[in-house]
């Protein structure tokens, strides 16, 4: 394990579990509604993380394309959230609750702006400072890592050991604050070389849309991983499809499972993923589209008024299934060859998807018509489809670096 190796490993795993100490479909939502913010700002919090961190990226590539090092944009954009955190911690404590969730939401939208930047650069620096073949490692490790720690502040607020008060999670808040500062201060050390293809890189919009112009496998990428989103916006609707006392306990599980799902799976999702992506992505789409399939059936059998372990069971098996999207599709994309243009590639690729879960809210009208077993079926296909959609990828982990 050489020093690029440890560095990325140890600022990805403080990251990681900045990330799981201020889940926005959890924590910061179960804060806003304890400090009696209204419900609309709960209503905004994932939308506004989700597609904050993903939308400026196109833009962001042009500023991070023409500069020869861009760690100190992973570096600030950490920093950045590491302070949007405090803030939001401050906030909680110290303002009313109306006027506190206003100030957390536009905190948060800073937060993952600076996610952005973060997301935007980080890929092109791990595929020149890391070699092929370790760096799905890199991610499978820090998120198993990271994972043990989220489980232990899961175990301790379901056990009561952390009492769950505004003042005792806006200081496990403020925790996270700290620990994104710490990986900014880790990561600035990372050594890097310089791009001297840079200064002559063509950095209009017209270029940074080309690759899906020219690039079938990049195209192949996009779609594949557009199917995959149904990974990420399914334990909602599991949620709300299991049986429980108005889906507070359900929520307790979702954490839980969540961390167990990462802390079992990271691993091999990054091993798998370094052999081959291309069959990681096949695999996490059969996994998801059979077990959303299974959620689906047992909904419209109302098989969720039996039992809780059934539902904690499809929750498990499906964060298993989005921890292996997650892992293949980023070793996949930093594994393509880019003729250097990986950021470029990878904001391309994050803009378009943040602009699809934007539309994704809109399932949560099709689960209030329709119900949530209506909504997995749905899910369940687009997994489903996403199988022939990566088996159309190539073996990237096979090609010459």
């Amino acid at each position: 394990m050489n020093k690029s190796f440890r560095t990325h490993l140890a600022s990805l795993t403080l990251t990681k579990m900045a990330d799981g100490l201020i889940d926005p479909k959890l924590v910061l939502a179960w804060l806003l509604n304890a400090i009696g913010s209204p419900g609309y700002l709960i209503g905004m919090l994932v939308p506004v993380r989700e597609s904050g961190a993903l939308l400026p990226q196109l833009m962001l590539a042009r500023l991070i394309q023409r500069n020869e090092i861009r760690k100190y944009f992973w570096t600030a954009g950490a920093a950045l959230q590491g302070i949007a955190a405090l803030g939001m911690a401050i906030a909680a404590i110290a303002l009313p609750g109306a006027i506190a969730g206003w100030t957390i939401l536009v905190l948060l939208a800073v937060l993952a702006i600076a996610r952005s930047a973060c997301s935007a650069s980080y890929k092109d620096v791990l595929a020149r400072t890391v070699e092929k073949g370790k760096r799905g490692k890199v991610s499978g490790s820090a998120g198993t890592l990271a994972s043990v720690a989220v489980l232990a502040f899961a175990i301790l607020l379901s056990t009561g050991i952390l009492p769950r008060e505004p003042l005792a999670i806006s200081g496990v808040i403020a925790v996270a604050g700290f620990l994104w500062i710490l990986a900014a201060l880790v990561f600035s050390r990372l050594d890097e070389h310089k791009d001297d293809r840079a200064a002559d890189v063509d950095v209009s919009l017209s270029a940074l849309l080309d690759p899906l112009q020219e690039d079938e496998e990049f195209r192949n990428y996009v779609a594949t991983r557009a199917l995959l989103i149904s990974t990420a916006l399914a334990p909602p609707f599991l949620v709300m499809l299991s049986s429980g006392d108005g889906g507070l306990g359900n929520l307790g599980l979702l954490v839980l499972a969540s961390s167990v799902a990462s802390i079992v799976s990271s691993f091999f999702w990054g091993a798998l993923s370094d052999w081959s992506s291309r069959k990681t992505l096949m695999l996490a789409g059969a996994a998801s589209g059979l077990t959303l399939s299974a959620a689906a059936i047992s909904g419209f059998l109302s098989l969720n008024d039996q039992t809780g372990f059934l539902f904690a069971g499809f929750l498990f098996v499906s964060q298993i299934a989005y921890q292996g999207a997650r892992a293949g599709r980023k070793t996949h994309l930093t594994d393509m060859d880019s003729d250097g243009r990986k950021s470029v590639y990878t904001a391309l690729s994050n803009t378009l998807i943040g602009a699809l879960l934007v539309l994704g809210g809109l399932f949560g009208l099709v689960a209030n018509m329709a119900g949530p077993e209506s909504v997995l079926a749905i899910l369940a296909g687009f997994s489903l489809s996403a199988i022939l959609s990566a088996y159309r990828l190539s073996e990237v982990q096979q090609e010459q670096s």
